[in-house]
C-alpha cells in the first residue's frame, strides 16, 4: 500500500463532517423521540439522548439556545420534539444533533392548529394594518389585563411612575393560563371598552406554547378585533408569538416596552411644551411687529393721499389772503385818513381867513367836498342800487333772478327786475 493513500483519522472524521454540512435535510431536522441520560451542565449546556423503539441519537443544547429555544424543565422520558442541525463531533467521531428549539410532543398537533387559525382570521382581514388604531400619545388612563400576582403588572405599574406619575394605571386580573383563560381575558377587554380608558394593555409572561395558548383563541382574536380601545399586546417573549399579536393595534416584546409606548414621558412634554410656548410667544411678537410695520406704513400712506395736507395747505392760503386783506384795509384806511385830514386842513385854514374872504373859501370847500360826493358820483352815471328793504346791494352775491331791486339816480329812482345773475369771479 503506498503512503499517500493512507488518511488520519482526523481526516476522515471532517471529510464526514463536511459531507454532512453539504446535506440540506441534515441542517434543519425535526426529530420526535424520547428524553434519556439528560444532563444538565454547569456551563448551562444540556446533554441529552433522543431514542424511540429501535434506535437512539446523541443530542447537544448549548446554553445560548436554551435560553431562546427551551421554555421548560427536560427531564428524562419526556415525549419531545426537537429541531436542529447533525454534524459529526470530530474528536469523538460520532454524529449528534446541535439541538435549536425543544417542543413537547403534541405541539406538532398545537402548530396546526395554530395554522389554521392564523389562515382563516387572514384571510378574513382580521390581521390588516388598515383596522389597526393608532395608540393614544397623551393617555391619562391606562387599563391592564393581565394577572393580579404575576409580574407583568409591576412591570407596567414600574416604568409608569418612572415616565409619569400622573397616568392612571388600571387592574382587571385575569387568568393568563389554562383552561378558560380567554374568557377572563376577553370580559376585561369588554369590561375597558365601557370606561374612558385610553389604551389597554393584555399582557403575560413568557411560556410553552401550551402556556401561551390562549392568547390563541379564535373568540379572542375576534374581541380585539372589535374593540374601540387600542390594544397593545405583551405576551411572552421577543421570540413568542400568538394570534393576539398579530391581530392587536402593536404588538411589543414585553411588558415593559407596552408601558414605555403607552405611557407619554412627562419631563419631556414639559419640556416639548416649554418650548412650544417659547416658539408661540416668537412668533407672535414677530408676527405683532410685523403687523404693527404694516400699520404705520398704512398711516404714512394715509396721511400722504388723505385731506390733511390739503386741508393744511388751504388753510395757510386763508391765512395770506386774510393778511393782504388787512394789509389792503389799513391802506384804504390809511388813505381815507389822509384825505380827511386835508379837508380838516383846509377848514382850518378858512376858519382863520377873514370874514371877507370866507366866503371865497367856502367856495372852494364846496368844490372840494363835490368830489367825494355820492351825488356827484351819480350824476356820472352811476346808480344807488337797493333792494326791497331798500338796504344797499354791494355784490352780486346779494342777488338772485326774479329779485326786484330799485335804481336811484340823480334825477330819480326805478324799479327793476332780475332776469340773469353772472358772478364775475366764476
Amino acid at each position: 500500500m503506498n503512503d499517500k493513500d493512507v488518511i488520519s483519522v482526523s481526516q476522515i472524521n471532517k471529510y464526514i463532517k463536511d459531507m454532512f454540512a453539504r446535506d440540506y435535510n441534515l441542517n434543519g431536522v425535526d426529530v420526535i423521540g424520547e428524553v434519556s441520560n439528560c444532563k444538565y451542565h454547569s456551563s448551562g449546556h444540556v446533554y441529552f439522548t433522543l431514542k424511540d423503539s429501535s434506535s437512539q441519537i446523541s443530542c447537544v443544547m448549548f446554553a445560548s439556545a436554551v435560553r431562546t429555544g427551551l421554555k421548560f424543565k427536560l427531564e428524562n422520558g419526556a415525549k419531545v420534539i426537537v429541531r436542529g442541525q447533525i454534524s459529526v463531533y470530530e474528536r469523538d467521531g460520532k454524529y449528534q444533533i446541535y439541538v435549536k428549539k425543544v417542543d413537547k410532543e403534541g405541539k406538532g398537533n398545537l402548530h396546526e392548529e395554530l395554522e389554521k387559525i392564523k389562515k382563516k382570521l387572514s384571510a378574513e382581514g382580521l390581521f390588516d394594518d388598515d383596522h389597526k388604531q393608532a395608540i393614544p400619545k397623551y393617555a391619562k388612563k391606562i387599563g391592564v389585563v393581565t394577572s393580579r400576582t404575576g409580574a407583568v403588572i409591576q412591570d407596567i405599574l414600574n416604568v409608569s411612575h418612572r415616565r409619569n406619575p400622573f397616568v392612571q394605571i388600571i387592574l382587571y386580573p385575569a387568568n393568563v393560563q389554562g383552561d378558560g383563560a380567554d374568557k377572563t381575558i376577553i370580559d376585561g377587554i369588554n369590561y375597558f371598552n365601557k370606561t374612558d380608558v385610553d389604551t389597554i394593555i393584555i399582557g403575560r409572561g413568557g411560556g410553552s406554547m401550551e402556556d401561551l395558548w390562549c392568547f390563541n383563541s379564535e373568540n379572542l382574536a375576534r374581541v380585539i378585533f372589535a374593540s374601540k380601545k387600542p390594544i397593545i399586546s405583551a405576551v411572552g417573549h421577543e421570540t413568542d408569538f400568538t394570534i393576539a399579536d398579530f391581530v392587536s393595534d402593536i404588538r411589543v416584546p414585553t411588558p415593559s416596552a407596552a408601558a414605555e409606548i403607552a405611557v407619554f414621558d412627562y419631563e419631556e412634554y414639559m419640556s416639548d411644551l416649554l418650548n412650544l410656548e417659547f416658539t408661540l410667544k416668537r412668533s407672535m411678537k414677530e408676527l405683532v411687529s410685523r403687523k404693527r410695520e404694516k400699520i404705520i406704513e398704512k398711516e404714512r400712506l394715509l396721511k400722504s393721499y388723505g385731506p390733511h395736507d390739503l386741508i393744511k395747505q388751504r388753510r395757510l392760503y386763508i391765512d395770506s389772503l386774510d393778511e393782504k386783506l388787512k394789509n389792503l384795509m389799513n391802506i384804504k384806511v390809511q388813505d381815507k385818513k389822509h384825505v380827511l385830514a386835508t379837508y380838516e386842513d383846509r377848514i382850518k385854514t378858512l376858519m382863520n381867513i377873514k370874514v371877507k374872504d370866507k366866503k371865497h373859501a367856502l367856495l372852494i370847500l364846496v368844490e372840494a367836498m363835490k368830489g367825494v360826493s355820492p351825488l356827484n358820483k351819480l350824476s356820472s352815471g352811476y346808480a344807488f342800487v337797493a333792494g326791497e328793504d331798500g338796504k344797499g346791494i354791494k355784490s352780486v352775491l346779494d342777488i338772485k333772478e326774479n329779485d326786484e331791486l330799485k335804481l336811484t339816480f340823480t334825477d330819480g329812482k326805478a324799479k327793476v327786475k332780475v332776469l340773469e345773475v353772472e358772478n364775475g369771479r366764476g
